[in-house]
């Protein structure tokens, strides 16, 4: 929880527009992205932090509830910027529509740049813009199924915004967390940012196609994210050619399965 980028901030959106293609866009926050005056200090900030994730549990679990209410499946996809997870996800919306009802919450600060690629796939997607905030919580999510066709058995994609930092610490109500990690960011990621491979199932490690290219030692990454979290699945992909795209699209097969199984 970072008390100068804006997470403290409620989640209620501002304004709601239409953007052509994608459908509604919901914005968080009255100001642009950027750099707030530092916030409230020491046992009060404590004290905010405390109150703000106990809410986020709260909608979480609303969320959930609403989920496998309707026996869908639902996960969250945490990266830094460039990692190459909106390829990711526009080349397995365009490989499994329409065959599976899928529906995306694409996550930034601005813009909507990565939901227009998305819903040109076919599938139903709203944009959420936080503003100054560096994450998705759960009540922006709340807010974003609410304006979706949320049919009984889809996919729900959340793309979070680009931050190996906050975003690891927020349930969204997703079923799985998925990191997304290319091999042009190095190989000790795991190590600068533990808790983000601590919270999630998978680890992805994308841009397999760039490898020969880049000082990346994928033995090594896996032993560090494992080091820190022993369950962890990783695979390793390239979106760009489909590689490794075929394990990506079975996990999340078995995935969904597994909730379809404990809503019986």
């Amino acid at each position: 929880m970072c008390d100068v980028c804006g997470c403290g901030e409620p989640a209620r959106p501002s304004s709601v527009e239409a953007v052509p293609h994608v459908g509604r866009h919901l914005h968080f926050g009255n100001n642009e992205a950027g750099v707030s005056a530092p916030g409230v200090g020491g046992a009060r900030l404590l004290e905010v932090q405390r109150s703000l994730m106990d809410s986020n549990r709260r909608y979480a679990a609303k969320v959930r509830e609403q989920l496998v209410a309707r026996r869908c499946f639902a996960v969250n996809l945490l990266s830094s910027p460039g990692s190459g997870k909106t390829t990711l996800l526009s080349k397995t919306l365009e490989t499994i529509l329409p065959q599976q009802s899928c529906l995306v919450i694409e996550g930034d600060q601005q813009s909507s740049r990565d939901a227009d690629i998305l819903a040109a796939t076919g599938a139903a997607t709203i944009q959420i813009n936080t503003g100054k905030g560096c994450h998705l919580d759960a009540h922006m999510v709340q807010h974003g199924l609410a304006q979706l066709p949320v049919e009984t058995g889809s996919w729900v994609f959340i793309e979070n915004v680009g931050n190996l930092v906050c975003p690891a610490g927020f349930d969204l109500g997703e079923h799985s967390k998925v990191v997304v990690l290319s091999v042009t960011e190095g190989d000790d990621k795991p190590l600068k940012y533990p808790d983000v491979f601590y919270h999630s199932q998978l680890l992805v490690i994308s841009k397999l196609d760039l490898l020969p290219h880049v000082d990346f030692d994928v033995a090594a990454c896996v032993d560090r994210a494992r080091e820190i979290n022993p369950e962890l699945e990783t695979m390793v992909v390239s979106a760009k050619t489909g590689e490794g795209m075929a394990g990506w699209y079975e996990w999340l097969q078995q995935q969904s399965m597994r909730v379809a199984d404990t809503t019986e």
